[in-house]
């Protein structure tokens, strides 16, 4: 049996509190410690969002259909799971530190890969590089700022996907509009912002000490602490919906966008997304002092208001309608992530917390590729774009009901 990770009595903190500093010690700690490690979260998620934006530049250089674009995107996905699955739990063994090292040296290989991209293979080998390391860096990241700071720790992981993804999406919509070197600037941008970031993980404190096992983790284990396991099959449902409805809009968004503007603007095509996680962090923020229970089920009463509210501008043609659902949506994306993590996570013990955020983020991320991939092969080989995203708003609205159900169906404490 793997022995459990202790956590390092001389840097972690009790009870919550920021961790003490050592005698003559200048490792990095506490607040900015923390701080550090939720910019971690908020520039691979925005690194991953960037592509999105550009899209329409591939497209029309290399001239490849919809479904490519919606393949790329799932490619990342799928490869984020691999990273999860066989990498989540590797932090709790082997430290933080390192982990996080490697996955951003591998961050910064994929956007020398995507700068240097001649071609869809180049973009999906830069997919699979992003998506392997940001899955290997998720648990480790999201454990070492809980061994900060538990409460602060649970907001961060909540807030700093949605945060990140809304910025990138943007971020690079804007320099690719208004900047030269379209499809190389954003990568740059974010190669520095990398390099910066493992400077400042090298002088981070370690939170937990070196513990025999590192290679069996490497085996993908999807068993929970029998402790979360109750609480994981009220949330998964809410969390699969959820982030379903985020991969309608990374997927669908700026062909959306496009088709109901008539015009191709970039940055017009780049708010869908980036209004959906914008919103989503500000309500994790607005809502984070109220029950998780009651927040899951703000989030899927606003996820089935938003998506019907969308649906009803594509048949009405209307823009101002879509943004409007596209805001509501964000309040049921931002409270069904933020609720479920608060759900789920105080209830991991320390040494279990890098799987258990690894875990929830599988659950996500399923949720983010398979019905994205799907709602591409049904644009190309089905009804065409508004024929798919009613399909995929009708299916979202359907997850919502069986999440709904999730939360008020009556659980046992599940035994071994």
């Amino acid at each position: 049996m793997t022995r459990r990770t202790k956590t390092n009595p001389a840097t972690a903190p009790a009870s919550g509190a920021e961790a003490a500093p050592r005698a003559g010690g200048r490792r990095l700690s506490g607040t900015p410690q923390l701080y550090l490690l939720a910019s971690l979260i908020v520039s691979m998620l925005a690194g991953a969002s960037a592509p999105t934006a550009l899209y329409a530049f591939y497209q029309a250089r290399w001239g490849f259909s919809s479904i490519t674009t919606t393949v790329v995107f799932g490619v990342y996905g799928l490869s984020v799971l691999a990273g999860l699955l066989i990498l989540g739990k590797l932090s709790d063994h082997v430290g933080r530190r390192p982990v996080l090292l490697a996955s951003l040296a591998a961050q910064v290989a994929a956007m020398v890969v995507f700068t240097a991209a001649g071609g869809v293979p180049a973009l999906m080998v830069g997919r699979v590089l992003q998506g392997l390391s940001t899955g290997a860096a998720l648990g480790a990241i999201g454990a070492g700022m809980l061994d900060v700071d538990p409460k602060r720790g649970t907001l961060a992981n909540a807030v700093s996907p949605g945060t990140g993804t809304a910025v990138g999406a943007l971020l690079s919509a804007l320099l690719a509009r208004y900047l030269p070197a379209p499809t190389h600037l954003i990568y740059l941008f974010m190669l520095g912002v990398f390099v910066l970031q493992a400077i400042g993980v090298a002088f981070m404190r370690e939170t937990v000490t070196r513990n025999p096992g590192a290679l069996a983790t490497l085996r993908p284990d999807v068993r929970l602490p029998r402790s979360v396991r109750t609480s994981v099959i009220a949330a998964a449902p809410v969390l699969f919906a959820v982030w379903a409805l985020a991969g309608f809009y990374g997927a669908l968004g700026p062909a959306l966008v496009s088709t109901l503007s008539g015009t191709r603007s970039i940055v017009l095509g780049s708010l869908s997304l980036s209004v959906l996680a914008g919103v989503a962090a500000v309500a994790g923020v607005i809502l984070r002092s109220t029950r998780a229970r009651t927040v899951m089920l703000t989030s899927i009463l606003a996820l089935v208001v938003g998506v019907s509210v969308t649906l009803g501008a594509l048949s009405a043609k209307s823009m101002v309608l879509f943004f409007l659902g596209t805001v509501i949506s964000g309040i049921g994306f931002g409270g069904g992530f933020q609720g479920s993590v608060r759900t789920v996570v105080p209830l991991a013990e320390a040494h279990e917390r890098s799987g258990v955020l690894s875990l929830l983020y599988v659950t996500s991320y399923v949720g983010l590729a398979v019905p994205a991939v799907a709602a591409g092969f049904l644009a190309v080989h089905g009804q065409g774009l508004i024929g798919a995203a009613r399909e995929y708003g009708a299916a979202l609205i359907l997850l919502a009901a069986l999440a709904l159900a999730s939360l008020f169906r009556p659980l046992r404490t599940p035994h071994a």
